[in-house]
């Protein structure tokens, strides 16, 4: 099970795995307070693990754990924490029925046979979602909740809807460190649930007015400045291209393949463009910001991409 352990400022840990497409996040440790760990793993293995490395340099299991959204590779091993108070924002909160692991199971599995599915399940069979029981925050948050970690300070701020709709980052300002989340994929390609690509820039661009040091991605290396930098580029660059292609009357999948991905062709999973394109659509097309995403039509779309690039499918599992 490839993951690191990095110390990136006194007391401050960073659990790093290896962007190997679908599910592989990052999660963080401030070894003060009682111990703050921010984001847990998709499943209860992955979490056992990281735990394993944290308790090399924690004096105690972590007091608190602070999701920073409610998809599942950042919170579904938060059981785990058994006492531990669970930070996040109230709707992220709210949206933590939306994924199931019982269904993720299923579909690694192969219950659910569909050929639709048949790359996304490859995908999953990476992980074990048995034995998951959804824990979700229990304090939260509006806008912002300041901590006294034994004199080190965090910030934890909201600024979504951006990736999701409950989008919270961790701020250290002392230590000028970022805890992003999925507000800031590093070196692959990002994808957007519920919210707007303005909103998602303005939350990078609140990142860089923090001037960290350092950033820690919810997926991929880390970064400094450049890292939300270049990926507010790449949002603007596609939502603009979106545009142009939407107005012309092209299809989302159409437009897709319209798109010159330049420097970016070399982020990991390329093909989830897709649904970058979409939600600009959904945009153009006035719809709200938590319209459902057809994510069958999505992985459809991921396919055809690769397909018109000329290479295989790559849906979840691309390895680096």
């Amino acid at each position: 099970m490839d993951m690191e352990l990095k110390d990136i400022a006194d007391d401050v840990y960073a659990c790093l795995q290896p962007d190997k497409g679908l599910g592989w996040s990052n999660s963080g440790f401030i070894n003060r307070g009682g111990g703050l760990v921010v984001d847990t793993f998709w499943d209860l293995p992955r979490t056992r693990r990281m735990m394993e490395l944290y308790g090399r340099v924690w004096k105690r299991p972590a007091a608190r754990v602070a999701n920073t959204h409610h998809n599942g590779d950042h919170c579904w091993g938060n059981q785990l924490f058994e006492g531990a108070e669970i930070i996040g924002h109230r709707l992220c909160a709210a949206a933590f029925g939306k994924e199931s692991p019982e269904l993720m199971q299923q579909i690694r599995d192969g219950v659910i046979a569909d050929p639709s599915l048949a790359d996304f399940a490859a995908a999953l069979r990476q992980y074990d979602f048995s034995g998951i029981r959804l824990t979700p925050p229990t304090t939260l948050i509006e806008e912002r909740l300041d901590l006294d970690l034994d004199g080190l300070r965090a910030e934890l701020i909201y600024v979504g809807p951006a990736h999701t709709i409950g989008d919270v980052i961790v701020h250290l300002p002392e230590q000028r460190v970022v805890f992003a989340g999925d507000v800031l994929f590093r070196l692959c390609t990002p994808i957007g649930w519920e919210g707007t690509f303005a909103n998602w820039c303005a939350a990078l661009d609140r990142i860089i007015a923090l001037d960290p040091q350092v950033v820690v991605p919810g997926h991929g290396p880390l970064c400094g400045v450049e890292g939300p930098r270049e990926m507010k580029a790449y949002l603007e660059y596609v939502r603009g291209e979106a545009e142009r292609s939407f107005h012309g009357g092209a299809t989302e999948v159409e437009a897709a393949k319209r798109i010159d991905l330049g420097p970016y062709a070399g982020w990991n999973e390329p093909e989830r463009l897709i649904f970058n394109v979409a939600r600009a659509y959904r945009e153009l097309r006035g719809e709200p910001i938590d319209a459902p995403v057809d994510v069958l039509a999505m992985v459809g779309g991921m396919r055809e991409l690769q397909r018109h690039w000329g290479g295989e499918s790559r849906v979840g599992s691309r390895e680096s």
